[in-house]
């Protein structure tokens, strides 16, 4: 009997679950079904969404676009093509066919045309663009985008950021209004304006893919916004804007293998772009706070040294007599972990925060000393113009001589794992290594590229920034160089003559 209840038992929870099963099944169909009677609707809300959406692009186009302009460049290139023997300064010769022969190693002129972009910001005809799109140029054009060109004046530019302002003759210009970069958020919609391959007025739309890029090698004062948004030669020194229209970058380098877009462009920053046009504007040159340190990366092990939680912050490796720093109490040791308010990345940025604030501020500079933690406070200072007022001790942990000499257009750093990584390094390896060589300099013709490390100079070994920048010191304009440099593991000299 107790066999029979059992069986019953099981067959009334079996039909039980039959239901329910049956319930949910036929629930999930009705609302399947439900869906599918609706799918007109929600597809025409989707089509009215995509449209609005299409809509906005195109009014914050249409604002912007009228505000970047295309510059072209000119400047006179002399060469010398060389005569396989003398054959005109041959006096017998010359008896004979005279002066009218022009020597074939006379120099001879030509002019190379450049293109890039730019970005007016105010009405009176001030415009933002990049160095290299300006340098060395004898003349500067402008051409608007309804079709008026003008003859533009360099008002300034610095090399360090890689940015330069040029102004032309006009008013009731279509200026771009500035927007906040230190707000602007991984994701967020943004858009590229230039003039690729002199296509005028080309748009190209992307996401914010990284902020405060530094270590690039690409300038000396590095603090880029990476982006996706198509960026191709002639686009340098455009706009990169937000979804409101407002500036919030100079489009300034991309990363290609094939000279082409590949998903990666760099931009300067608004917040940057615009202290440097205003110093420009108002000082003729960019006037740049300066703390007055050597400072390197938190390692694993120095951080464990140190007593540092994490390896974010600045090591102090050096403080220079009489400099801000020195007065108010920082020291050799010190690790800098946040500076008025803001913590501290990196070295890079907190270069970029101590030379982007305003001579004589008051700041609070947050100090890992000793393994405790305090708090000072330093007037800043300009940073001094020579290097040599300031060796050793200045926030650059790179270096590029103010005055003309062999190194000139040379920039070395010391080595860190980030830096020998993407010189395809080992990470224990240490000294100074080249990130950037100008391409019109002394040492670019003697064969110095990014990534060799300098060994020595002129037989003295160098190890550090100090000992790169006593060189330095003590060079004069037409010395040349005796450089030994490492390359893919293999030592070699190189002589570096002054142009």
């Amino acid at each position: 009997m107790n066999r029979n209840k059992r069986f019953y038992l099981s067959a009334a929870v079996v039909l039980a679950l039959g239901i329910f099963v049956g319930l949910v099944i036929s629930s999930r169909l009705e609302m399947t079904s439900s869906i599918t009677a609706k799918s007109g609707q929600v597809s025409s809300r989707s089509v009215e969404s995509l449209a609005q959406l299409s809509d906005a692009l195109s009014e914050v186009a249409a604002v912007a676009t009228p505000s970047v302009v295309n510059i072209s460049t000119t400047r006179v290139i002399k060469q010398r093509e060389e005569a396989p023997f003398d054959f005109f300064d041959d006096p017998f010769l010359r008896r004979f066919f005279g002066d009218q022969y022009q020597h074939p190693n006379t120099p001879k002129e030509h002019k190379e045309q450049s293109l890039g972009s730019g970005v007016l910001v105010s009405e009176d005809g001030y415009i933002v663009t990049n160095n290299h799109v300006i340098e060395k140029s004898q003349e500067i054009k402008v051409l608007l985008s309804n079709k008026r060109d003008y003859k533009a004046k360099l008002i300034g530019a610095d090399p360090k950021t890689d940015i330069a302002v040029i102004k032309i003759e006009a008013s009731g210009l279509p200026a771009l209004s500035w927007g906040d970069s230190n707000k602007l958020r991984v994701g967020e919609l943004v858009f590229a304006i230039g003039n690729p391959f002199g296509l005028n007025s080309t748009l190209t739309m992307g996401v914010i893919s990284a902020v405060g890029r530094a270590n690039v090698g690409i300038a000396d004062y590095e603090d880029f916004i990476q982006t996706d948004a198509a960026i191709n030669p002639g686009n340098s020194g455009g706009a990169l804007i937000n979804a409101r229209g407002e500036l919030v970058g100079i489009n300034t380098a991309i990363v290609s293998r094939s000279g082409g877009y590949q998903g990666i462009g760099f931009a300067v920053p608004s917040g940057m772009a615009r202290q440097v046009m205003e110093s420009l504007i108002k000082y003729k040159k960019v006037v740049r706070g300066w703390l007055g340190v050597s400072i390197q990366e938190v390692t694993s092990d120095l951080a464990e040294e140190f007593g540092a939680k994490d390896l974010k912050g600045a090591l102090v490796s050096g403080v220079m007599k009489g400099s801000p720093a020195e007065k108010a109490g920082i020291r050799q040791g010190d690790v800098i972990l946040r500076y008025n308010g803001k913590e501290v990345e990196d070295t890079g940025h907190l270069r970029n925060m101590v030379s982007q604030t305003p001579v004589g501020t008051r700041v609070s500079v947050n100090l890992l000393c000793n393994k405790k933690e305090s708090t000072i406070e330093v007037v800043i200072a300009e940073l001094p113009k020579k290097i040599g007022d300031a060796a050793g001790s200045d926030e650059q942990n790179s270096e590029e001589p103010e005055e003309s000499n062999a190194l000139s257009g040379l920039t070395v750093r010391e080595l860190t794992p980030s830096l020998a990584k993407r010189f395809g390094l080992h990470e224990t390896e240490t000294g100074l290594v080249v990130v950037k060589v100008d391409p019109g300099s002394s040492a670019f013709e003697a064969g110095i590229r990014p990534g060799d490390q300098i060994l020595q100079i002129n037989q003295q070994d160098i190890a550090t920034m100090n000992d790169y920048r006593k060189i330095i010191g003590r060079t004069k304009a037409k010395d040349r160089m005796l450089m030994l440099i490492r390359r893919k593991g293999e030592d070699l000299f190189v002589t570096i003559k002054p142009s």
